[in-house]
């Protein structure tokens, strides 16, 4: 991928055939979409690729039992819809994408026959349903099998478990292997580039965008025959621009996760809890070597400060600790992430638990701005094919098949599962540090060890011990268009949902080797040093695990 700046020259005052506001999942997707299709593309993002809703994912590729019942009960089409469209997209995200992926298995536990009654004909329609993609089929486990796989499983009462599978994903690598996909393609991409205003031809049709790069304060202009809205939560801020009389569609839900050291819980299968006290579902799951809690439902504004609050980890603590046989503390919390889902409104007066995750396009008759609204990660390919259908229409030419369907993306092509153990051979690594890159990375790891070889201190651990090294620094502002710590450290490596702390013992070296590869003054570097460290400190104080402040300029832990 080129630098950041050459991509910016190769955006300012150029045409392009199409304009994607939104490098999140579903925007990356139809930038991606539409350059293989032959259309010359621009994807532009106000934050950072994956900085909003894409990387705060529970992590699950899946149908959503939850939404299946809710179909069922309600008598509901569309809930109905997002389960089967998601149930065969969940097979397209495993193949397309094998170093992010894998297959899961879900466990839930069950302390009364009915319960296991009614999950298992459930989990047999899920089943159903999923046809030729389904992955492995539910069945139920017996009390002891349940307990050699959890053992940390409350035994009072527990007469065993109904298991299903779903697929479980890195959210936010896979949308940098789209970003990384679509410019490996010819399309040209920007981060921190918001659109500002629309250039508009006589009859008032837009025929492009005016965008101000928010690192330097740069205005500048590009022309596009049609331009896409991908900016979930913000698509009203975008369609108002275009037209300021259209109604607002969005409504939005919070959702908050916490992450655990994996020994109070050791396990490799993900736990289902089926109801919470607020009738919603709770998932225990590993991810990252760590044990994944989430998530919460409440609904926010656009502009929300998105945090887990202590009020919310006493909510899921409370939910968890009733199927554990020894209780999780909020001392225990290492890290955690809140991000808001967008979900598409018809009317006034809906609870945002029930509103249904399905996607709608929305073609602007008065200024020609087609919106991709809702969905779910889990169908952002087939929300992305759908959009770019509808850009070719838009643009009067034939709509051609979607490519997408068998695309694999970048790092994904030539991976194999042994491909941690090729990289130990090769360069002498530790198996941690081989498995994190293998993981993270993909077949792209080969590049990152490339860098290292030609400077060795680049090989050396980021913080003493741990799996990510140097060089994916290196990497992740040359190859990943990273710009500030927390893109690196959240995003690129992902050490800041590992452990808070962890990351601030990183961030030191991390603003070093930035500031050498983004040329930053020394007193940009203790800025950035200083907001990074301000910013975990905020996460940790309203979480309520923090008193005192911490200074990531000296490498303190949090």
């Amino acid at each position: 991928m080129r630098a950041r700046s050459q991509q910016l020259q190769e955006i300012k005052g150029k045409s392009f055939d199409v304009c994607v506001i939104g490098g999140g999942a579903t925007g990356s997707g139809c930038a991606l979409d539409a350059q293989l299709r032959g259309l010359q593309t621009v994807l532009l993002e106000a934050g950072d690729f994956a900085g909003a809703t894409s990387s705060a994912a529970t992590k699950i590729i899946h149908g959503g039992v939850r939404y299946l019942e809710e179909a069922i009960k309600d008598v509901d089409p569309k809930q109905y819809h997002v389960v089967v469209r998601a149930l065969h997209e969940r097979v397209r995200m495993l193949d397309n994408a094998p170093h992010l992926t894998r297959k899961l298995d879900f466990l839930v536990p069950s302390y009364h026959w009915l319960d296991v009654a009614y999950l298992d004909i459930g989990l047999k329609i899920y089943d159903w349903l999923a046809g030729a993609a389904r992955i492995s089929p539910s069945k139920f486990v017996s009390r002891e099998e349940t307990l050699e796989r959890m053992p940390g499983l409350n035994r009072e009462g527990l007469l065993g478990s109904v298991e299903y599978a779903d697929g479980q994903f890195d959210d936010a690598g896979y949308n940098l292997a789209l970003v990384h996909s679509f410019c490996d393609s010819g399309g040209r991409a920007a981060n921190y580039a918001r659109v500002t205003d629309f250039r508009r031809d006589p009859a008032d049709r837009l025929s492009g965008v005016v965008a101000a790069d928010r690192l330097t304060g740069e205005q500048f202009t590009l022309d596009a025959r049609v331009i896409v809205n991908a900016t979930g939560p913000f698509s009203d801020s975008i369609r108002q621009m275009a037209t300021p009389s259209v109604p607002a569609r969005m409504r939005l839900s919070k959702g908050s996760h916490i992450l655990l050291p994996l020994n109070l819980f050791p396990t490799s299968d993900a736990m289902l809890i089926p109801k919470t006290a607020s009738g919603s579902v709770l998932f225990a799951l590993p991810w990252g070597g760590r044990l994944l809690v989430g998530t919460t439902e409440r609904e926010v504004s656009p502009g929300d400060d998105l945090f887990v609050s202590a009020e919310e980890i006493t909510f899921m603590l409370g939910e968890l600790n009733r199927y554990l046989a020894r209780p999780i503390k909020p001392a225990d919390i290492v890290s955690g992430f809140a991000g808001a889902r967008p979900l598409v409104s018809s009317g006034e007066g809906e609870s945002t638990e029930r509103l249904a995750r399905d996607d709608v396009i929305e073609i602007d008759e008065k200024s020609g701005l087609i919106s991709i609204m809702g969905g779910k990660w889990t169908t952002h390919r087939a929300m992305a094919e759908d959009t770019i259908n509808a850009v070719q229409q838009a643009l009067n030419v034939s709509v051609t098949e979607c490519p997408t369907r068998s695309h694999v993306l970048h790092g994904g092509v030539g991976f194999a599962s042994e491909l941690w153990q090729q990289l130990v051979r090769a360069h002498s690594l530790s198996e941690p540090t081989a498995l994190h890159l293998a993981s993270k990375f993909g077949t792209a790891a080969w590049k990152i060890l490339e860098l290292a070889r030609a400077e060795p201190a680049l090989a050396r651990p980021l913080t003493p011990g741990g799996a990510p090294i140097q060089a994916e620094v290196v990497y992740a502002v040359r190859e990943e268009l990273a710009q500030t710590i927390e893109d690196v450290l959240s995003r690129r490596i992902g050490l800041q949902y590992y452990s808070w702390k962890d990351a601030i013992r990183a961030a030191p070296m991390t603003a070093s080797l930035m500031a050498r590869e983004l040329r930053w003054t020394s007193t940009q570097e203790r800025e950035a040093l200083t907001q990074y460290g301000n910013r975990i400190h905020h996460l940790l104080q309203r979480a309520g695990l923090e008193a005192e402040p911490s200074s990531a300029s000296d490498g303190s832990a949090a």
